[in-house]
């Protein structure tokens, strides 16, 4: 039997970089705003600008700002208007996570987002890079009905958490996609591939400092390993 194709996800900070990661060889795309604050959503325009050019899956980020995950009655109204903004535009998924104060996940919120993002594919982001325990949020996560989780294995790159990332694949046994994310590279893929048994992962390819031409180039790179 044929092993199963390996997808590989581009994270864009811009539609210009949505773009680049298309032409590059991404299956999908997810549209952030904000890399500073590690993703925020990406303003209505830039949303319906993305859907307009890429023919590939867009995915878009649900987060109203930089730092903890646990949000107010506010931000959580932004989070739902965002996803009924991605939904009018035919957007193929989004990403969100929502995380209590106690480090779990606010498996009440995060439901609501996911019946509401419907028919949207629904990733918990790296909110669950942060959860407490993270075979318990695996559960949680494939409780309220998201598709993947991304995460680095609760480390600062998926090189580093390869041991929990073949954990959480041998857990999830099918039931959700553990898609690794965090400084991968053409140079680890294949590594990585080998020690998690993921079948998708996650990368912005940027490249610090460096025009575009070399964050292509990094692009072309990894979608040339799969």
């Amino acid at each position: 039997m044929p092993q199963e194709k390996i997808t590989l996800e581009i994270c864009a900070y811009s539609l210009k970089a949505a773009q680049m990661g298309q032409t590059a060889g991404a299956d999908r795309i997810e549209l952030c705003a904000d890399n500073s604050a590690d993703g925020t959503t990406p303003s209505f325009g830039d949303i319906a600008n993305a859907r307009k050019s890429l023919t590939l899956k867009l995915h878009v980020m649900i987060r109203p700002r930089g730092g903890d995950l646990v949000y107010s009655d506010a931000e959580f109204s932004l989070m739902k208007n965002a996803i009924e903004n991605c939904r009018r535009h035919d957007v193929d998924g989004v990403a969100l996570g929502i995380l209590l104060p106690s480090g779990n996940v606010d498996k009440r919120r995060c439901r609501e987002l996911v019946q509401l993002s419907s028919p949207m594919a629904v990733t918990f982001h790296r909110a669950f890079d942060v959860a407490t325990d993270p075979f318990h949020a695996l559960e949680d996560v494939i409780e309220i009905g998201c598709k993947r989780i991304l995460t680095s294995g609760q480390r600062n790159s998926a090189m580093q958490g390869a041991d929990l990332l073949a954990q959480l694949v041998t857990q999830a046994q099918g039931r959700i996609v553990i898609m690794p994310g965090g400084g991968i590279r053409s140079e680890n893929l294949a590594e990585l591939i080998q020690k998690t048994g993921a079948r998708e992962f996650h990368t912005s390819a940027q490249v610090a400092g460096s025009p575009d031409a070399a964050q292509m180039a990094a692009m072309r790179k990894i979608a040339d390993r799969l």
